[in-house]
């Protein structure tokens, strides 16, 4: 698995970089575990924008992903390391011995033919599934649970890995990708190991063509706007806009605290990302 570059033959490939998909065993996926991808171009059911700069793209089909692995003390073998075009980590294709296949997150080092287990049985191994309580402090892991049974909810995307911190009576302390010290409860799941694509940080897209491959299409600057479409328009000449920046209807963009003060989770949080 590597970053490729291109020669500088044009002002495009001039520092454009792509994967090298050296980690990729087949480029096919299980049609069974994927469905089409319905584009909305950022529309609600009525019609219009909620969500700004969304647009066009290739077409792209889901791959369905079990975030669950309830299939416990049950023994899987890896059959294929696959591309994910809505993911920026890799996913795995394992076959259970009935014959069952699901995709899993592909955690960095797995290989086809390795063996890997979900369950309070399973060993300390990269790609194991087991329950907080049993996973020895200092361990990397991803794929976590929130609660008990919810599914995997955070640190999947490329690279990411968190750390087990410490153990207390029935909580698990967790360092996250961002900083943030969280306590998490003593039955909720995680995977060992990093996810894969550590590299993806890296990749630099060279041309905003390719950004519209993704399905991104341009923002606008505010200040170039008129002043009827946005708080930062207008002015004679170049203008920073003479306000704080915010978003076209007022919200403050930069420093705006937005977490609700009395939100549930709030006593979760051992140590805030910011401190």
């Amino acid at each position: 698995m590597g970053i490729k570059k291109f020669r500088p033959v044009t002002s495009t490939t001039r520092f454009k970089t792509a994967f090298d998909f050296a980690e990729i065993t087949t480029d096919k996926p299980y049609k069974p575990l994927t469905v089409i991808r319905k584009k909305t171009g950022g529309r609600n059911s009525n019609g219009r924008i909620t969500t700004r700069h969304r647009g066009g793209g290739h077409k792209q089909r889901i791959r369905i992903i079990d975030f669950y692995r309830k299939r416990h003390g049950e023994e899987a073998n890896v059959l294929t390391i696959e591309y994910d075009p809505i993911r920026t980590g890799r996913i795995a294709l394992i076959e259970y011995k009935d014959g069952t296949k699901n995709y899993m997150l592909a955690p960095d080092k797995l290989k086809v033919g390795d063996k890997v287990m979900s369950g309070e049985m399973a060993e300390i191994k990269v790609g194991n599934h087991l329950p907080l309580k049993n996973i020895p402090s200092g361990t990397p892991v991803h794929n976590i649970e929130l609660l008990s049974g919810q599914g995997a909810k955070l640190v999947r995307s490329a690279g990411g890995v968190a750390q087990i911190l410490s153990k207390e009576e029935k909580t698990v302390n967790i360092k996250l990708p961002s900083g943030e010290v969280r306590m998490f409860p003593f039955n909720a799941y995680a995977t060992v190991g990093q996810v894969s694509n550590i590299e993806n940080e890296k990749l630099i897209l060279g041309k905003a063509g390719r950004k519209r491959w993704l399905g991104v299409r341009p923002t606008v600057r505010g200040v170039a706007m008129n002043p009827v479409d946005h708080p930062l328009g207008g002015g004679e000449g170049r203008t920073s806009g003479g306000r704080h920046p915010c978003s076209p209807w007022g919200q403050k963009a930069k420093g705006l605290k937005t977490r609700k003060k009395n939100k549930m989770t709030n006593k979760y949080v051992v140590k805030d990302r910011r401190k």
